[in-house]
């Protein structure tokens, strides 16, 4: 799994990095059981400090993405969220409201939004899509 973060990004670097394992898995380009680089192989390969892929390692575990194994590594899960639908379904509407707030605000038109929308929705690995192939 090659991660990629951008040491100029507002976004703090350990959430770059918890972004980036959560799409690799949403884009079909790593799956549960899959092995992650050890705390000092990502901090070297990304040239971060290993706190922050330790403090992205950890929020991942407690998303329940990844599992600690003592003295294997860390493991993708593939489990999805454990909140509840409703708590899911809020967290959702949020992200996309902001998402098209931000989009308002750069001067996009709502057909625009929709098509950028499909877009990644079709760049994403649902499991339902994998039962139809």
């Amino acid at each position: 799994m090659i991660l990629r973060i951008d040491p100029r990004a507002a976004e703090p670097l350990y959430e770059q990095v918890v972004f980036a394992v959560k799409n690799a898995v949403a884009k079909g380009t790593a799956k549960a059981g899959d092995r992650l680089p050890s705390v000092r192989e990502l901090a070297r390969d990304l040239a971060i400090n290993p706190n922050t892929v330790v403090r992205a390692y950890e929020l991942l575990e407690r998303e329940g993405v990844i599992v600690r194994r003592q003295g294997a590594g860390c493991f993708l899960t593939g489990h999805h969220s454990h909140l509840s639908t409703h708590e899911r379904r809020k967290q959702l509407h949020d992200l996309l409201a902001r998402a098209v707030t931000e989009a308002f605000h750069l001067g996009f038109q709502a057909a625009d939004i929709e098509k950028v929308m499909a877009a990644c929705l079709e760049e994403v690995s649902f499991p339902e899509r994998k039962e139809h192939s």
